[in-house]
Formats: C-alpha cells, structure tokens, sequence
C-alpha cells in the first residue's frame, strides 16, 4: 500500500462523512419540528422507544436510521 493508496482512503473516508453531514442538515431543514415531534412522542419511554427502535429497524437501513435520529438528537 503506497502513500497515494492511504491518502485515497483518507480523503473517501472524510468525502463520506461531510456527505453523512450534508444529508442530516438537509433532512432536518426539510422534515421540520413534525418528525421531532412524532420521535418524541414514539420514543417518550424506554419501552416505547426500544419497540420503536426495533420496528424501524425491520423496515429500513439501519445506517439512515441512525443517521435519522443522530440528527434530530444532537439538535433536542
């Protein structure tokens, strides 16, 4: 593995994250308070939230989810 190799890796790997970044500023601007608030009322306990957690995660990637909540979380 050259210093070009590691450099690519590197700059993919920041490229990722800055997207990851970009796409949770953008769905929070577009979902508004509505998809705060429905969280909020899913996720209010502990069991609530852990049935929530495992229903979505049936239906959807887990990877957009966390995304999702990430988001949302680091904003409440």
């Amino acid at each position: 593995m050259t210093i070009f190799d590691v450099l690519n890796l590197i700059g993919g790997l920041c490229l990722f994250l800055f997207g990851m970044s970009v796409m949770g500023d953008g769905l929070e601007r577009r979902a508004g308070n509505g998809l705060k608030a429905l969280l909020g009322k899913l996720t209010n306990s502990s069991v609530k939230g852990f049935l929530t957690g495992l229903g979505v995660t049936a239906f959807f990637d887990p990877s957009m989810i966390l995304t999702i909540f990430e988001a949302f979380s680091l904003r409440i």
